[in-house]
């Protein structure tokens, strides 16, 4: 990884403007990943790949054309404008089409810690070890833990670069490991698994393994016997990692993509209330150290801290040049592409603010509802809000997890469960650029026999 790939990126600019585009912007990424695996204690795989390539898009007046190559030779890069001027020939003109101004153009000065050397030096048998020690700390953790689907350790060490026609130029480096293991437990005839799993920028950030491995257990063995209930309307409680799907679709809501198109619930809706006072969410890719977090969008613009709904007020979309160009508004910095094609819109670390209770203490002021720890399906319409998916989880009774609970469906509709949101936890934490607390909305249909 050495050379300066933002002047690399600048100089295939400056290639495709001398044979005749209007603008153009190009991206160069680089990548090695490790992964090593190991099931009952033995190893069962070692993958290592490396990739490196660049893409273009050019814009001829207002006709966009891209490439990409992974044959970085100077013919190879010829070869590469050369496709994507000839695209621009067969497209047709959108008015909206275009590289943000340059007065939108920048990058986040300081140090984002995105890139570790400890993740780069680490030796295989360390990384190998690390997924054996999560393993095996879950098959030590409860004697009803018979069986184990593997762990795994992963590293991903990376490095982008972006200029455009603009003045821009710019690159980044990053780094992540983790350590993840899926153990089983049986007892009589129920078998149930689970998982668990640490990530973080650096290697030093991660959780000890055993700790990994004894959540791992503790989430499969509390699954065992699992019963159905009856149909019933109660208050539904998410836990942080079934409460980030609906970040997710809270996400796909504020996509500029959505928005333009109304195809989302929550289309002119900015200045209104859309979710009870218990609700912000924030866009944040400036938090170093984090996920989503990087210097400059896909389009060379600064990633920022978003608002986008305060205390249940809308306050913003999330968009892109393109998209703030067809909604009259101005890009947020979530511009997110690949090598080729126009970008999209993407999120940095989106995040539900935290609340001040302890999940336990939310838990304990619920009389009957469900607490639920999976989710099933793809039965979420963002057009209309209607909500219905498979789950499974734990039954609340009287304050306190009583039993666990299976082949449930809870239904509802997005604009109602948002405005019903009676409480976030205090326990957010960021295990990806998505991330929520423990939530509780205060009502739902929990459909079983």
């Amino acid at each position: 990884m050495n050379g300066n790939y933002a002047e690399w990126a600048a100089d295939i600019v400056k290639q495709a403007l001398a044979a005749g585009a209007s603008d153009a912007e190009c991206t160069i990424s680089e990548g090695d990943e490790f992964s090593a695996g190991v099931r009952l204690r033995e190893v069962e795989t070692l993958k290592e790949a490396g990739s490196r390539a660049a893409g273009l898009r050019i814009l001829k007046g207002r006709r966009t054309g891209s490439a990409y190559t992974s044959d970085l030779s100077a013919d190879g890069i010829r070869r590469m404008v050369r496709s994507a001027l000839e695209l621009v020939s067969i497209t047709t003109e959108d008015p909206f089409a275009g590289l943000p101004d340059i007065s939108e153009l920048g990058s986040l000065a300081g140090e984002l810690a995105l890139y570790s050397d400890d993740v780069a030096g680490l030796p295989t048998e360390l990384k190998i070890d690390m997924a054996r020690r999560a393993e095996d700390a879950a098959l030590r953790a409860d004697p009803r833990v018979t069986n184990s689907e593997g762990a795994s350790f992963d590293t991903h060490l990376g490095r982008n670069a972006f200029a455009n026609s603009r003045g821009f130029a710019g690159e980044y480096r990053t780094s992540y490991c983790s350590v993840n293991t899926v153990p089983v437990a049986r007892e009589g005839d129920s078998m149930e698994r689970d998982y668990w799993f640490s990530t973080a920028r650096r290697f030093a950030g991660l959780d000890q393994p055993e700790e990994v491995g004894r959540i791992a257990a503790r989430r499969a063995v509390r699954r065992l016997g699992r019963v159905k209930v009856e149909t019933r309307k109660v208050p539904v409680v998410f836990e942080p990692r079934t409460a980030r799907s609906l970040l997710d679709n809270i996400f796909d809501a504020v996509h500029g993509v959505s928005v333009y198109r109304n195809e989302s619930f929550l289309a002119g809706k900015l200045g209104e209330r859309v979710a009870s006072e218990k609700v912000t969410v924030i866009d944040d890719g400036t938090i170093p150290g984090l996920f989503g977090t990087s210097p400059f969008d896909d389009e060379g613009v600064p990633t920022r801290r978003t608002v986008v709904i305060d205390k249940g007020v809308l306050k913003s979309y999330l968009l892109n040049a393109y998209t703030a160009r067809k909604l009259g508004l101005k890009t947020t910095g979530n511009a997110s592409g690949g090598l080729a094609g126009n970008a999209g819109v993407g999120n940095g670390n989106l995040y539900i603010e935290k609340g001040s209770a302890p999940p336990e203490q939310l838990i304990a002021g619920i009389r009957e509802g469900f607490y639920v720890t999976e989710l099933m399906g793809f039965g979420v319409n963002i057009v209309t809000g209607d909500y219905s998916r498979g789950a499974a989880g734990l039954w609340i009774r009287n304050g306190e997890l009583a039993f666990p609970v299976s082949e449930v469906t809870i239904a509802g509709n997005l604009r109602r469960m948002l405005l019903d949101l009676e409480a976030a936890g205090a326990d957010l934490q960021f295990r990806g650029s998505m991330a929520a607390p423990t939530l509780v909305i205060a009502e739902m249909t929990v459909g079983g026999r």
